[in-house]
């Protein structure tokens, strides 16, 4: 027996990239398929937001022309370099993101803890997991 994933308009809103009250116009105007859980909330289907996500992508995906399609902005919450190599620690929502680079790349990003910084991922192994 499958359980069926609903998220908080708030969830919703920030798996999207938008504001919540944006999530609630959406919903007021049918961009969004909301329904109320038994206390009157709104709540979003997960299949509803995933079939969205998939034909609109986020609000905030950005104008740079890229392969990569998961991109996470974030704060840059610690740097750590060398004389050749840097660990840069990005907090994307959630989300921890950690790149090492050339010292001369982050050099020419000029970034500074505090800054923020997208991290754009491309890769050829992705491993999924799921919550206990």
């Amino acid at each position: 027996m499958s359980v069926m994933t609903q998220f908080a308009i708030s969830d919703a809103a920030e798996l999207l990239g938008v504001s919540v009250d944006t999530v609630r116009r959406w919903s007021d105007t049918g961009r969004l398929q909301a329904s109320r859980d038994p206390h009157g909330h709104r709540i979003i289907d997960g299949k509803v937001l995933a079939a969205y996500l998939h034909d609109h992508g986020r609000v905030d995906q950005g104008t740079a022309t890229s392969s990569a399609r998961n991109r996470f902005p974030g704060l840059v919450t610690n740097i750590k370099k060398d004389a050749v190599m840097a660990q840069v620690e990005i907090q994307a929502g959630p989300h921890r993101v950690v790149s090492l680079l050339s010292r001369e790349a982050l050099d020419e990003l000029k970034l500074s803890v505090g800054d923020i910084a997208v991290a754009v991922v491309k890769s050829t192994t992705v491993i999924v997991e799921t919550p206990r």
